[in-house]
């Protein structure tokens, strides 16, 4: 039956953009169960209960769906034409709980684990940060962590809120490290700023071997230049590539909960993410999109226009596999 599903997006010359079921890129719709034939798995996670400040994100994938019938089937830059590449479809959300944290990273970890037994690489569409961990708990391989790439404002790295809580959206990372699914020496952390709680905040990071580039730094070295630093640290291993919207400038990127000025422009993450052909990229996550405080979409479209851009990376490397 799978043989018979058209993984080509809905095009705009045949049906307007505004019409029809919203689906990611305007492709077929499928249970993980029914994904036999999928190599990239689009899918959503629409939870904020990590979220320690402006909640909302839990309605990003509903909103990223929606902007996502702007994609096209043709990088105008690199020239790769994904669907072309490689067979893709959207998986739906994951199951969610919104009133209880940690049965929510369960159902999160076992839809990923569906979607990995069968061999699909997810690209995911947050929801807040904190689901980055339950999908690494899910694809990551203990005896060989993966690196990442992580475009943020902020580290993720923080231990422990309101006095004993391990898991928030600022906690993903270290959590990640301290199970062995997260190699530090092989991650690189883009954008980061902001004020601080304490001085201290950014030492146990570094003290790990991640290699933080600070806003500053990132404008003097320039997007090209950050991205083959990232491509030399994470090297030739396993890589997630993890992208917080509010790594961007506010001005680009005002839907998301935790704002911080001084970011890089849309058009800079663009480039970057264009930089890290080659990885071998086995999952990838766009979070913090929340739409209650941006209802154009602007924010959506440039969430979702990076997940274009990591989708097309993910279906080059599904055609040399192919290609053996």
């Amino acid at each position: 039956m799978s043989d018979e599903i058209d993984f080509k997006p809905v095009s705009g010359t045949v049906l307007p953009r505004f019409a029809g079921i919203p689906t990611f890129m305007r492709l077929p719709h499928l249970a993980p169960e029914k994904a036999d034939a999928v190599d990239i798995g689009i899918t959503g996670v629409p939870w904020d209960g990590g979220t320690t400040n402006r909640a909302g994100a839990r309605h990003g994938p509903r909103q990223m769906r929606d902007m996502s019938t702007m994609m096209r089937n043709c990088h105008h830059v690199t020239g790769i034409m994904p669907f072309d590449l490689a067979n893709c479809a959207d998986l739906g959300d994951s199951p969610v709980n919104p009133i209880q944290l940690e049965d929510t990273l369960e159902r999160v970890e076992g839809h990923f684990r569906k979607i990995h037994a069968k061999g699909i690489l997810p690209l995911t569409a947050g929801g807040d940060h904190l689901i980055s961990l339950p999908i690494m708990r899910a694809i990551a391989d203990t005896s060989n962590p993966l690196g990442m790439v992580h475009f943020d404002a902020h580290t993720d790295t923080w231990d422990r809120y309101f006095g004993g809580a391990m898991y928030t959206h600022g906690t993903p990372f270290r959590r990640a490290i301290e199970e062995g699914l997260l190699d530090p020496k092989r991650t690189i952390q883009i954008g980061i700023r902001g004020g601080l709680y304490h001085p201290k905040d950014k030492e146990w990071g570094l003290a790990q071997g991640i290699r933080v580039v600070e806003i500053e730094e990132y404008f003097d070295l320039g997007p090209d230049k950050v991205a083959e630093l990232a491509r030399e640290i994470v090297g030739g291993g396993p890589a997630y590539i993890s992208f917080d919207v509010d790594g961007m400038d506010p001005v680009y990127a005002p839907g998301t909960g935790t704002p911080e000025i001084g970011g890089y422009s849309t058009h800079e993450a663009q480039r970057m993410v264009r930089g890290l052909r080659g990885l071998d990229i086995v999952g990838a996550d766009v979070v913090e999109v929340a739409p209650p405080f941006d209802p154009s979409g602007a924010t959506a479209l440039a969430g979702v226009t990076i997940m274009w851009e990591i989708l097309c990376l993910m279906a080059e490397k599904v055609a040399h596999r192919k290609a053996g």
